[in-house]
């Protein structure tokens, strides 16, 4: 295998990670709403609201990881394509 077959398949694990994270995001902020808890008349709903917030903001720093590395190893695997047409034409 080639390295940049190798390549390819590692940059499409990262993506598929990452539109799977984005999808789980998507599914969890469905519910949320833009309200402001002034009393606990509404504990019930507060408290979901917090427990959508929580798990956005514990999936948040592993979107921009692997948002980041799918860009990054994109634009390595264009380079090196690029690189070897340009060998391949001199």
């Amino acid at each position: 295998m080639s390295h940049v077959a190798i390549m390819l398949t590692v940059w499409g694990v990262i993506t598929a990670a990452f539109l799977a994270l984005l999808a789980y995001n998507a599914t969890v902020t469905r519910y949320e709403e833009d309200q402001l808890f002034l009393n606990d008349n509404n504990s019930h709903e507060h408290q979901l609201q917090d427990d959508i917030q929580k798990s956005v903001t514990r999936t948040r720093p592993y979107v921009r990881a692997f948002g980041g590395a799918s860009a990054l190893l994109g634009a390595v695997i264009v380079g090196m394509y690029t690189y070897d047409a340009w060998l391949r034409l001199q």
